[in-house]
Formats: structure tokens, C-alpha cells, sequence
């Protein structure tokens, strides 16, 4: 059975990144809404009974201290002497009941326990029915009980004549169903202030959760693993060197290549690297601390060349896929800025452009050479065309003399074969151009000393320099010194012109620095100058007398390493 293509294209379609169930974010808001729910239902029910027993102490206190008042007052003793004590009494405590609302019966009663009051004239006369034999000790006593008018909350005191004797009781009490009533009028400030707590707390979840949507992007804790796993990995694949640095210029992040790069630890700190414990190049450091965008400039790292890239890393408008999409942006949160270097290792490719640059300062030199040399025989040819074969010959004989001596004293004290074809062709190059080429050595250089791209990139590029600024000056002289010593070659360049002003000095052995003017790119020949002199294990100085002066002092290497 052949399959749909369209069908296969969908099946082997890479499965984008997405947001797997519940976000983060939302998981949080449901857990603190579950919490925040449970203890204002539980805090509710708490305010609830602890008002509940407030407003049955208060009832307790009330019906305790009637009930002690009438059995202390004359005029209830004295009542309950009579013959009908319902007489006085009756009027006597109704008249109380209807000022009093907290209470809800007043029963008035006689030692053998008949009713002698009672919110119901019905029962007048009838037995109480409520616990009297604390009040028969002379006690008194509260209690919760079911009466005629139902379960209430009664105190019951006894009533003692002049003489000591029990002539009555007093109970006073409220009911049950009064209570209740009074416990729902507190029932509404209770739910108003859970609903304002339950309120209050679910817009400070629902923010804090909003600041979680924000900062994980939506995801839910597996699709932040993953998402680390898929980034951590892609970090520590790509081939350029990745710096992650925070606002206070901190490196916080950096992947094995940059490590290798930049000889940081294998290990980011925990509480990130400062630039200046991270044993950084200065022009980096600078760029780094500047926080300014960079895009492929060219850096010297430790032995190597780097294209450096910079810019401000701020995460806006982030759209990536997913369900939940909160309305409210004035509570968007913006990420802090920080800045991210790409660091590019072009150090083959640099060594291939000296050994380019190397090839064109000696095919520039050898075209001066030999458009020098052109010259001269179309001047003998000229002249023995014209019968002058002896001034010719004459012409001739100088110039091989004066080629011959100028390389002799070159080659006398230079025994390395491309320094000093170099210098023979530059003097031609730099004769061509009108620029006198003094050029003078003490001591030998050993053959095969250094290597010869390194010195022909060296000497090349300090004397091209030197020729392009000592052009049209009052000199136009620049001189060569080669002084070979028993441990280190030191080479000298100077030059007629108008000299390095102080501000460029510390700064003209950058990448792309330079004192030329002009729209193109600037300042490579003196970096690879360095470059090489670095790989050799040299110094190079720069110093101003009248023009400037380039010194490079080479170590010679023992001759067993190159046998």
C-alpha cells in the first residue's frame, strides 16, 4: 500500500516545542487558590464559633446577673411571702421581659418548685421542670436545658428571706433559637470579610502567578526540563564560543568553547565570574565592561585571533507555542537585560592571510625589482643603440656593483635567506618609490632561525608601514637596524614621518587601530605583526623620535630544535 506523501511529510515533521499541560505558572495558581480557599473556610468557621461563644458568655453573664438581682431584690422576697405571689409577680417580671430583649423567660418559682411566673400564663402553677438541686444548696447554678419554650441557657439563683430561710427560686434564661438568631447577624461580617481576605489573596496569587507565566515562558515543569536539556545542549554543541553576562557585566554563562578560547574554568561559579578575576585580554575586557554592540570585530585572545560579536540580550514579544495567553500587559514582565558575546576562532584563517600578506609584500617588492631592473636595460639598450656601448657597459658594471654591494652587506651579517631577500627587494620597492632604505645589521642571524612566514609577516609589514608614511617627507628616509645577539634577534624600524600622536600609542597594536586615514579597514598589518612576534615569543615596542620606532626583540631558540 503506497502512502500519501503529504501523510509521510506530516509524520516525519519535526515535533515543534510545546507547552505540555498545566503551566507552571498555572499549577502555582491552583495550589495557592487551594490553600488560600481552604484557610478562609477554616478561618471563617473559626470566627464563626469563636463568636458563637462570645455571644453565649455575654447571654450566660446577662441571665446570671438577673437572676442573681431579682433574688437579692425586697421585692421579690417579699412577694413570695404572700399568699399569690403570681399577683405581683407576674406584672413584676413581664413588665422586665419586655425591656430586657436579651432574655427570654423569667421564672419565678416556690421551694416546693411551682411557677409562680412564666412568659406563659398557662403555666402558672405547674411544676418546674428544670434542675433545682444546686439552688436548693444555696447555690447558684447556669445551665443549658429543654423547658416549655425549648432548649435555652438558664441560671437559676435562690431566694433567701431576712431570716435565712429558702423562700423561692429565680431562673432566668434565653433560648437556644434566640441564640441562633443572634449568631447569623454575625454570620454576614464574617463571610464579608472571608470574601475580602479570599479576594485579596486571589489577585495576589493570580499576580505572582502572572509573574511565573512570564518568567517560564508558559511552560510546565517538563517542558522547562526539557527545554534546559534541548538549550544546555545546543550551548555546549555549536562550534563558536557563547559569554552570557548579566547587567553588572558578570560572566554568568559561557559554553566549552569560549573555556577553551579564553582559558576560563571548565565550570562556571556559582556566583558568576568577574571580568576582572577571568584573566581576560584587555580589548576584550573593555568591550565586555562597555556593553557597547559589536558585530565580527577582531580581538587578540591568548595565541589566538577572534571575530567578537556583541549585542544586549532582552527577551520582548517572545512568541512561542502555547495555550495560555494572559490579557493584562501592564503586568508584563521584562526580563533583565544582560549582553551576549559569540567569539569565532579565526586564527587559521589569520595565519593563512600572513602567509598571503607575506607573499604580497615579496611580490610587490620583486615587481619594484623588476620594473627597476627594466628600466636600467632599456637605458643600456638605449644607449648602444646610439653608438655609446662604452658608457653602457660603464652603466651597466655601476649598477652591478652597487646591487652586488648592497646585497653583500646584507647577506654578510643576515645568513637567514628570506630576511634578507626581503630586505634586497625592499630596497628596490622602496628606490622605486623614492624613499631612501638605510639598512644595517651586526652580528649573524642563523639560518632557519625562524620560521619564514613569521619574519617575512614581521619585517614586511613594519617596513610597508614605514615606506607609506616617510613618502613625500623632507628625509624620505627609513632605516633598518638587524642585531643579532647570542640569545634574541632584535629588529628596529624607523621612519621620516610625522611620528604616532600619545593617544594612539597604547592603542595601535589593536585590531583595526590605525593612524592611516580612509574608509577601509585599518590596522591588520600591525596585528598580525604581533600576532607573529606573540607566536615567536617576542616583544614589540613602539616608541617616537621625530617618526616612530618599532622595535621587536625575537628569543633565539637552541639549535637542537632545529636541526
Amino acid at each position: 500500500m503506497v502512502s500519501n506523501p503529504q501523510e509521510v511529510a506530516a509524520a516525519n515533521a519535526p515535533v515543534p516545542l510545546t507547552r505540555d499541560g498545566w503551566s507552571f505558572a498555572a499549577r502555582i495558581f491552583a495550589a495557592q487558590m487551594l490553600l488560600v480557599i481552604v484557610v478562609v473556610v477554616w478561618l471563617g468557621i473559626a470566627s464563626y464559633q469563636q463568636q458563637a461563644r462570645v455571644v453565649l458568655d455575654v447571654r450566660q453573664s446577662t441571665v446570671a446577673t438577673v437572676s442573681t438581682t431579682l433574688a437579692n431584690d425586697p421585692f421579690v422576697v417579699d412577694s413570695l411571702q404572700q399568699p399569690d405571689p403570681s399577683a405581683d409577680l407576674q406584672p413584676y417580671t413581664q413588665d422586665i421581659l419586655s425591656h430586657a430583649p436579651t432574655i427570654d423567660f423569667i421564672t419565678i418559682m416556690t421551694p416546693d418548685l411551682l411557677r409562680v411566673t412564666h412568659p406563659n400564663p398557662a403555666q402558672l402553677g405547674k411544676r418546674y421542670s428544670g434542675s433545682t438541686a444546686q439552688a436548693l444548696r444555696g447555690q447558684v447554678y447556669s445551665e443549658q436545658a429543654v423547658g416549655t419554650l425549648g432548649r435555652s441557657v438558664r441560671t437559676i439563683a435562690p431566694v433567701y428571706a431576712a431570716d435565712g430561710t429558702l423562700v423561692g427560686m429565680v431562673a432566668t434564661g434565653i433560648t437556644l433559637e434566640s441564640l441562633q438568631v443572634l449568631y447569623r447577624e454575625e454570620l454576614p461580617q464574617i463571610l464579608l470579610v472571608s470574601l475580602f481576605a479570599l479576594l485579596l489573596a486571589g489577585f495576589t496569587s493570580w499576580s505572582f502567578s502572572r509573574y511565573i507565566q512570564s518568567a517560564t515562558l508558559g511552560f510546565g515543569p517538563h517542558g522547562l526540563r526539557r527545554l534546559y536539556a534541548f538549550y544546555f545542549s545546543a550551548l555546549h554543541s555549536v562550534r563558536e564560543g557563547l559569554i552570557l553576562l548579566d547587567r553588572k557585566h558578570r560572566i554568568v554563562l559561557y559554553n566549552s568553547e569560549a573555556a577553551r578560547l579564553l582559558q576560563l574554568p571548565a565550570q562556571t561559579p556559582g556566583g558568576g565570574l568577574e571580568l576582572a578575576d577571568a584573566g581576560l585580554p584587555d580589548t576584550l575586557r573593555e568591550l565586555m565592561a562597555g556593553g557597547r554592540a559589536a558585530r565580527d570585530e577582531i580581538h587578540l585572545g591568548h595565541g589566538s585571533v577572534l571575530a567578537v560579536s556583541q549585542s544586549n540580550a532582552r527577551l520582548t514579544g517572545t512568541q512561542l507555542p502555547g495555550r495560555y495567553r494572559l490579557p493584562l500587559r501592564w503586568l508584563r514582565v521584562q526580563p533583565p537585560t544582560g549582553q551576549v558575546l559569540t567569539l569565532r576562532d579565526l586564527t587559521e584563517v589569520q595565519e593563512l592571510t600572513g602567509e598571503v600578506q607575506s607573499l604580497k609584500t615579496f611580490s610587490t617588492a620583486l615587481r619594484a625589482q623588476t620594473h627597476e631592473h627594466a628600466n636600467r636595460l632599456h637605458t643600456i639598450a638605449t644607449l648602444i643603440e646610439n653608438g655609446s656601448s662604452d658608457k653602457a657597459l660603464a652603466f651597466a658594471v655601476d649598477d652591478r656593483q652597487h646591487s652586488q654591494a648592497l646585497t653583500d652587506a646584507i647577506v654578510r651579517n643576515i645568513d637567514d635567506v628570506y630576511l634578507s631577500s626581503l630586505l634586497v627587494a625592499k630596497s628596490a620597492q622602496a628606490h622605486e618609490r623614492g624613499v631612501t632604505l638605510s639598512i644595517s645589521a651586526e652580528g649573524v642571524v642563523r639560518p632557519d632561525t625562524f620560521h619564514a612566514t613569521d619574519i617575512v609577516t614581521i619585517v614586511g609589514n613594519l617596513l610597508d608601514n614605514a615606506l607609506d608614511v616617510s613618502v613625500g617627507t623632507a628625509e624620505s628616509t627609513v632605516w633598518v637596524e638587524v642585531t643579532a645577539l647570542a640569545d634574541e634577534v632584535i629588529i628596529a624600524v624607523a621612519d621620516s614621518g610625522p611620528g604616532i600622536e600619545p593617544e594612539f600609542l597604547e592603542n595601535l597594536l589593536r585590531f583595526g587601530v590605525s593612524t592611516k586615514q580612509g574608509s577601509a579597514p585599518r590596522g591588520l598589518g600591525l596585528a598580525l605583526v604581533q600576532q607573529a612576534v606573540a607566536r615567536l615569543h617576542g616583544t614589540m615596542t613602539i616608541d617616537n623620535d621625530a617618526g616612530a620606532i618599532f622595535t621587536v626583540t625575537l628569543p633565539v631558540p637552541p639549535k637542537e630544535e632545529h636541526a
